[in-house]
């Protein structure tokens, strides 16, 4: 315990650079934010920019939609604290966990499998419209590099539909969240529409278990290291890097140092995490390289259960540290 104490405090007091492994290659390192007031203190703990944006804050508390002007004041407040870095903002994400009575007030058995995510923003478009409106306004007064993501896609035509709405409004990055098991398997057709998919894996770690992530009695099932899961963020980090297109990964899950290093070996280009997080997720990536990142993930896929994969990540790391120390 004192030895990881002690591993914390240098991380923090490390000072602050880019995310990158031993190699120099490149994985920046990005906060999840969910209302524009976080901002500062992500900035000054070394946030390369916004990979997550959670926009539900601005609907949550209100019994009807914000307008378009409250909208695009609390977008532009959020790039602002970014100029010239990547900010990737989710159209709202409701349903599920996070009900909205303007936007479906329907009584579900399994909200998780119901009308939420776009499948909602679909069935209420203009809520869609004047929010992809107020973050075109916000984009053109405002000098951050902006990406809009929908989330709970699992379709090609969902992805089609959605990029296709997003240009119409000037958005120059466009792209989808991959949280069930559909829009992973089929990333490689997903990402020839989209310009960049970004993983969440406490969704898409739910869908693959059939595990509700709200149910304790099943709360074992929720384990991003489970080798199901880590190959479906596989198949995903193959067709971005087939595709050309980034795949970042703005679940829980980057948050975890050893986790990150094998999402990088799966084929994620960045990681998105809790502001927090970042020093040291940041100090790990420094310890492996590329070449080490990918045999550490092999490691984790001929595991059988998320136990004996966190198990073989230990030991293959230990191993890779071992020989780079003898070199």
């Amino acid at each position: 315990a004192q030895h990881r104490a002690d591993a914390r405090a240098s991380a923090a007091s490390a000072p602050i650079t880019d995310g990158a492994l031993a190699d120099g290659t490149a994985v920046p390192l990005l906060a999840n934010l969910g209302n524009p007031a976080a901002a500062a203190e992500a900035v000054a703990l070394g946030a390369e920019g916004v990979g997550l944006f959670r926009t539900e804050f601005l609907f949550l508390s209100s019994a009807q939609a914000p307008t378009v002007e409250q909208q695009r004041e609390a977008y532009t407040q959020l790039l602002q604290a970014f100029p010239g870095k990547k900010v990737v903002v989710r159209v709202l994400d409701a349903g599920a966990d996070k009900p909205l009575p303007f936007l479906n007030d329907a009584h579900e058995e399994n909200p998780a499998l119901g009308l939420r995510g776009l499948r909602a923003l679909r069935a209420s478009e203009d809520i869609l419209r004047e929010q992809l409106t107020a973050l075109a306004e916000a984009d053109a007064a405002t000098d951050a590099d902006l990406w809009v993501m929908a989330p709970m896609v699992s379709t090609v035509e969902e992805t089609e539909y959605f990029t296709a709405v997003a240009r119409e409004y000037g958005v120059k990055t466009a792209g989808v969240m991959v949280e069930v098991p559909s829009s992973a398997l089929l990333a490689d057709h997903i990402l020839a529409s989209a310009d960049f998919a970004s993983i969440g894996t406490n969704d898409l770690t739910q869908y693959t278990l059939a595990a509700d992530r709200l149910l304790g009695s099943v709360a074992s099932f929720q384990d991003p290291w489970h080798p199901a899961v880590l190959r479906l963020i596989r198949e995903v980090g193959r067709a971005g890097a087939d595709r050309g297109k980034p795949v970042g990964i703005c679940g829980e899950a980057a948050a975890d140092p050893l986790l990150a290093v094998v999402l990088v070996g799966l084929g994620a280009t960045s990681l998105s995490m809790a502001p927090t997080a970042l020093a040291d997720v940041r100090a790990t990536l420094l310890e492996h390289t590329l070449d080490d990142a990918r045999v550490i993930a092999d490691a984790t896929l001929a595991a059988t259960d998320a136990a004996t994969a966190r198990a073989a990540a230990l030991a293959a790391a230990a191993r890779t540290h071992q020989k780079e120390t003898q070199q």
